[in-house]
């Protein structure tokens, strides 16, 4: 019973940064999709845009980095 333990807390890990990518997956398709509306409907601003749309970008990818990572923060221990 104890390998079907282990076995979980592993897969609840997983389940963790599964749920934990969503956010930054759904931020990373807002913002390039705002990003690309704005440029089309803004053509002389694009260099602004683009350069805010990548800081932007850096931002929420830096979220799903949090996220693989805090399962060997908050591990067992072991």
């Amino acid at each position: 019973m104890s390998m079907l333990a282990e076995g979980v807390v592993g897969s609840i890990a997983s389940v963790g940064y599964g749920l934990a990518a969503i956010g930054p997956g759904i931020g990373v398709g807002l913002i390039f999709g705002n990003g690309v509306q704005a440029m089309a409907r803004q053509p002389e601003a694009a260099g602004l845009i683009r350069s805010n749309m990548f800081i932007g970008f850096a931002l929420t990818e830096a979220l799903a980095l949090i996220g693989i990572v805090m399962p060997f923060v908050f591990g067992t221990g072991k």
